[in-house]
């Protein structure tokens, strides 16, 4: 499993990951106090989509992806 470089690619291969099969999607985040990274994975059994970074300024980031998310799961719209 690779880690992808740029957050603006995972960001997106993520989220298109997610509106292609919503159900079967799920995601970790991992806090590695070792090396002092935080490791997003996102599968679906089929792709494996990998992120780490050591920037505290990528939380925010992460943050309002993870809003984006929660959006769509609470949506109505189909």
């Amino acid at each position: 499993m690779t880690f992808i470089k740029s957050w603006e690619d995972f960001e997106r291969a993520a989220e298109k990951l997610y509106l292609a099969n919503p159900m079967k999607v799920r995601y970790t985040m991992k806090y590695r106090h070792n090396d002092g990274a935080l490791v997003l994975k996102f599968t679906d059994d089929a792709v494996c989509l990998q992120y780490k970074t050591e920037v505290q300024q990528d939380l925010k980031k992460i943050d309002r992806f993870m809003t984006n998310l929660m959006r769509h799961m609470v949506s109505s719209d189909k």
